[in-house]
């Protein structure tokens, strides 16, 4: 899934007569790749980092448009929401026209969503330009960055996945400090400008991730030019004037005038030839790109609505049904916090030191020795996962009895380092379905957490907005997170259970 001819490591041809040797490209885990991972941790940190330091707009939104904190968390929950919801579907795009101009083309869509939203007159205009344009352009900049490092590395695609996703840490630190800076010095609406124009290194980062080059022997015959004649071909003018030369040696009479009329013969034949070789190239090139979007397609809609069998495995279904509540826990404090600091009057200590910012600092420092953690032999990554999950939703239990910003400052780490289960989940994911499906499972679960993303925003907000507490709505949510994790952890006792009563069935019966 996700590969387009130009994005893969190895050459097909589309007829098996005219295959040769294929060689791996020489930038596969080294030279070039190493960019493209410097491409995507721009990426990560243009994207991510951007959508993490929302809460500093979101308090301009409440201030300036005085509409209910439910209602203005859907700008955020949107964008978000969004830029994960539409994976599966920008896959269609990266099949057909390949990452670099699918990340391009998303640039430039995320820097128009950006820029119009300056523009905004009330909240519903926001939903439209900043939710859902800024946001479907985030999706196409954001899965090409995570799929070309997966291609362009074998042995170490753990480390290159770890290394590019840091910038989502980088990112919010940075983003937080940039946002406030800029509203604080030329207000809300030129900070979303200025953060458009910033944007626009997104197409700097699609650029850079040049397609893998075949490393096939000989060259393509697709790229050679037919051997068919046409009707007025240059041999056939050849001959032409060898009969011209026959004719003048046998003493014609006018042979001047024949020579004239052969040589405008001749001029307007290899016209006539230029005019079908230019329209047979536009046809070969308009039937080649019909083949490429039909193909895309197919491999599209195989890989999703192809792979049912996924959801036959309950363990799948169960890891789906979690990632549905796990994200939102993780988003709700980045969208809310900066509010409920003011509402703390902590805004003086917030100011010299973001709380948001704690979460991304100790992100980083999350995923990396969580990581290295999960890598050790005597120890499971299940296990691992699950503890960061549980420190996760505890962190979440917690966090409303917190009223210091000390406090509230130990919470944020908690909650930093815990969510860097974040770089296990594709090995967890490879575990539950195996490699073979390992790229349609996990684009589902970055589907699921982008419903989260897009419904738990709102919904704390609107909890808010009926009880003038956001406490209610850390609990809610962390009690959906609980049930989740309840569930994934006891579909491996079921599934114990029943096989112990097949084998006991299987018993009886012999």
């Amino acid at each position: 899934m996700y590969a387009s001819h130009e994005d893969i490591g190895y050459d097909f041809e589309d007829d098996p007569k005219d295959k040769k040797t294929l060689k791996p490209d020489p930038n596969i885990d080294g030279g070039w790749a190493w960019m493209v991972v410097l491409s995507s941790f721009f990426v990560h940190i243009l994207i991510m980092g951007s959508q993490m330091a929302l809460g500093v707009l979101n308090v301009e939104w409440l201030e300036e448009f005085h509409q209910s904190r439910g209602l203005t968390a859907w700008v955020s929950s949107l964008s978000m929401g969004i830029t994960l919801i539409v994976g599966p579907f920008i896959g269609l795009f990266i099949n057909t026209c390949g990452c670099r101009q699918t990340a391009i083309i998303g640039g430039l869509v995320n820097s128009l969503g950006w820029v119009l939203s300056a523009y905004a007159a009330n909240v519903h205009y926001l939903f439209i330009t900043f939710g859902v344009t800024a946001g479907f352009g985030s999706g196409m900049a954001y899965l090409p960055a995570v799929v070309m490092v997966g291609r362009y590395f074998q042995k170490r695609r753990a480390l290159a996945q770890g290394l590019s996703t840091t910038g989502t840490g980088f990112g919010t630190f940075l983003m937080t400090v940039l946002l406030k800076y800029l509203c604080a010095e030329y207000g809300w609406r030129n900070a979303m400008f200025i953060q458009g124009a910033v944007s626009l290194n997104l197409c700097v980062c699609g650029a850079l991730m040049r397609p893998l080059s075949p490393g096939k022997e000989g060259k393509d015959p697709g790229e050679t030019d037919p051997q068919v004649l046409p009707a007025h071909s240059p041999e056939s003018v050849k001959s032409s004037a060898q009969l011209g030369r026959a004719e003048e040696k046998e003493g014609s009479p006018g042979h001047e005038e024949a020579l004239d009329d052969l040589a405008a013969q001749a001029c307007q034949e290899k016209a006539g030839h230029r005019k079908n070789m230019c329209a047979f190239r536009a046809l070969k090139t308009v039937s080649q790109l019909t083949m490429r979007v039909r193909k895309g397609f197919q491999d599209w809609y195989s890989g999703y609505f192809g792979a049912a069998s996924l959801f036959t495995n309950r363990m799948f279904v169960a890891f789906v049904f979690w990632a549905l509540f796990a994200y939102s826990s993780f988003v709700i404090p980045f969208i809310h916090l900066p509010e409920i600091v003011d509402l703390y009057n902590l805004s003086e200590q917030n100011d010299v030191f973001p709380l948001t910012s704690i979460i991304a600092i100790v992100h980083i420092f999350g995923k990396v020795i969580l990581g290295a953690v999960a890598d050790l032999p005597c120890i499971s990554v299940w296990n691992v996962f699950l503890m960061a999950n549980f420190t996760l939703v505890l962190s979440i239990f917690i966090l409303p009895l917190m009223h210091t910003y000390a406090g509230l400052a130990v919470i944020c780490a908690l909650i930093g380092f815990s969510s860097g289960y974040f770089s296990l989940m594709p090995v967890v994911t490879e575990d539950l379905v195996g490699i073979e499906h390992l790229a349609n499972a996990y684009g589902i679960i970055i589907c699921a957490n982008g419903v989260s993303a897009l419904l738990g925003p709102p919904f704390a907000g609107w909890i808010y907005d009926m009880t003038q507490k956001y406490d209610f709505s850390f609990y809610i949510c962390g009690l959906l997170y609980l049930v989740g994790l309840l569930f994934l952890l006891i579909q491996p006792c079921v599934q114990i259970i029943e096989q112990s009563r097949k084998k006991s069935v299987g018993g009886t019966h012999v």
